[in-house]
């Protein structure tokens, strides 16, 4: 097992950063994308923090990710965008997007935001948080590289086509709800390769459509969708809002994770509610906490010791590492010229 080092989040923004800034990204971009990775990394997200860096880095460098993008509004109306991100990284793409839809949600009620050319974009919760902390509802929505079959299929079309919703409270932290359509996120898969260990039964499919607890053939084959044809029916949705909406690349034709040297063109849809256009946010907020304290309050499940709130965990998660440190597997840190 590899040895882990422990990083302060200080330590690892600057140093993410300045990899990015070396690879030619302007400074506030690489900031903003070293942001969203290290967030993931102090949530216990590993599967969307630094640890995607240097897939990022090699297609910026084969041409594949354009690090300098000039990202243009296709479309306008009063409460809608259409964004074309100009093949920028995900993180950067999505980051405006979320302020342009606040913006709209301002003096429209609601702003949403189409994206496309763009590229995977990191933990969809980030563009939610955001919008929670300037007291909005927000939403992100995007697809992804094939995945997970449609229902009664062995071979993947679907992405994993994560959803995310953001609510504000009067508490210490936000509803946040960040979900992959499929049983689990590939990342999870693609950690468990690496580890060389194996996965549950149930998680995924190989190449002639058996159950597997092999990852390597579950990334040869397909991930299952959460909860059936449900799950299946939830990604086609979000392949529609995402992707077919705002002209971007679906289904099979967005090219494989471990393809380095073509473009993605991955679409997003980013949103965001203003509260006050319903109900003043305070009584909102107010409302919320309320209704959390009495979710806390329900009757236990045998063998369940609490009812956790979702987004609770990984603000738990953020306190405990901001104070701990980051601990990083001496690998990665090798990889990323940490050491």
């Amino acid at each position: 097992m590899s040895k882990e080092i422990v990083y302060t989040e200080e330590q690892l923004l600057k140093h993410c950063q300045s990899l990015f800034v070396k690879h030619g990204v302007p400074e506030e971009d690489a900031l903003i994308v070293s942001r969203i990775l290290v967030q993931a990394e102090l949530e216990g997200v590993k599967t969307h923090g630094i640890s995607r860096i240097p897939s990022y880095l090699k297609k910026i460098n084969l041409g594949t990710i354009n690090p300098r993008p000039n990202i243009s509004v296709v479309k306008q109306n009063p409460a809608s965008i259409v964004l074309d991100g100009d093949n920028g990284l995900g993180q950067v793409v999505s980051h405006r997007a979320m302020e342009m839809a606040m913006d709209l949600a301002k003096t429209s009620s609601v702003g949403l935001v189409s994206v496309r050319n763009s590229n995977h974009f990191g933990a969809a919760s980030y563009y939610c948080q955001m919008a929670a902390k300037q007291d909005f509802i927000g939403m992100a929505f995007t697809n992804s590289p094939p995945g997970i079959p449609p229902w009664g299929s062995k071979k993947a079309y679907f992405g994993t086509n994560p959803i995310s919703f953001g609510f504000p409270t009067a508490g210490e932290f936000p509803v946040i709800i960040d979900m992959a359509t499929s049983i689990t996120a590939r990342g999870n898969i693609i950690l468990a390769a690496k580890k060389g260990e194996k996965i549950p039964l149930g998680w995924a499919l190989d190449e002639e459509g058996k159950p597997t607890d092999d990852p390597h053939a579950a990334l040869a084959g397909a991930v299952l969708p959460m909860a059936g044809a449900k799950g299946y029916a939830l990604a086609l949705a979000i392949e529609i809002l995402s992707a077919l909406l705002s002209g971007a690349e679906i289904g099979v034709n967005i090219p494989p994770v471990t393809d380095l040297e073509s473009k993605a063109n991955i679409g997003h849809l980013i949103g965001a509610i203003n509260i006050d256009s319903f109900l003043a946010k305070e009584i909102f907020k107010e409302r919320l906490l309320h209704m959390i304290e009495e979710i806390k309050e329900q009757p236990l499940a045998y063998g369940h010791h609490e009812i956790l709130i979702p987004g609770e965990r990984r603000y738990k998660e953020t306190l405990r590492r901001s104070k701990e440190g980051i601990k990083i597997s001496a690998d990665l840190a090798k990889e990323l010229e940490l050491i």
